[in-house]
C-alpha cells in the first residue's frame, strides 16, 4: 500500500541529509545562482530547486527546514481509534448502510460523522493499515453452488476425466 518502505518517506538519516542539501541551496540562492546550476551541483531536480527557492524567498532559510515525516501523525487520538475499531466491528449495517461491506468512503464518512475529522480515501487506507486492518475481497460464489455435488464429482468423475 505504501509508496516507501518503513512507513512512508525518508528515514531520519535521509531527512537530515536532505536538510543539508536544502541549506546548501539557500546559500546558493543568496548568491543569485541559476536554478539549473544549483540543481546540477546538488544533484536534485530543477523542480525541487524552484520549490525551495519559492519557499526561501518568502520565509528565508528557516522555511526550508524539514517538517518531519509525512503521514506519521494521526488526526485521531488513541481513544478515538479504539472507538473506531469498535464501530468497525459492529459492521456497516449497524451504522445505516444496506450491505455488510466496509469501503474507504464509508469509513471516511463514519469518521466525519462520529469525530468531526475529515480524511481522504488514501488517508483512511493508511489509518486502517496502521490500526491492523487489511484489504479483504469477499469470495463470490454462485447461489446455485452445491458443495456436496462438487465433492462427489471430484471423487468419482474427475479421475476418469483426468485419465
Amino acid at each position: 500500500m505504501m509508496r516507501y518502505p518503513a512507513g512512508g518517506g525518508m528515514n531520519v538519516a535521509a531527512r537530515a541529509r536532505r536538510e543539508v542539501v536544502r541549506q546548501q541551496a539557500a546559500v546558493m540562492f543568496g548568491e543569485s545562482r541559476p536554478t539549473a546550476e544549483i540543481a546540477s551541483e546538488l544533484r536534485v531536480s530543477e523542480k525541487s530547486v524552484r520549490e525551495w527557492r519559492r519557499r526561501w524567498s518568502t520565509g528565508g532559510t528557516a522555511a526550508l527546514a524539514s517538517s518531519g515525516s509525512g503521514g506519521a501523525d494521526c488526526k485521531l487520538t488513541v481513544e478515538q481509534r479504539k472507538q473506531l475499531a469498535g464501530m468497525l466491528d459492529e459492521g456497516p449495517v449497524g451504522h445505516g448502510w444496506d450491505d455488510a461491506r466496509w469501503t474507504l468512503a464509508r469509513v471516511a464518512e463514519l469518521i466525519e460523522r462520529r469525530f468531526g475529522v475529515g480524511y481522504t480515501l488514501r488517508g483512511v487506507s493508511y489509518l486502517l493499515h496502521r490500526m491492523g486492518y487489511s484489504l479483504q475481497v469477499p469470495v463470490r460464489r454462485a447461489v446455485e453452488r452445491d458443495d456436496a455435488a462438487i465433492t462427489t464429482w471430484r471423487r468419482r468423475r474427475w479421475p476418469a476425466v483426468k485419465g
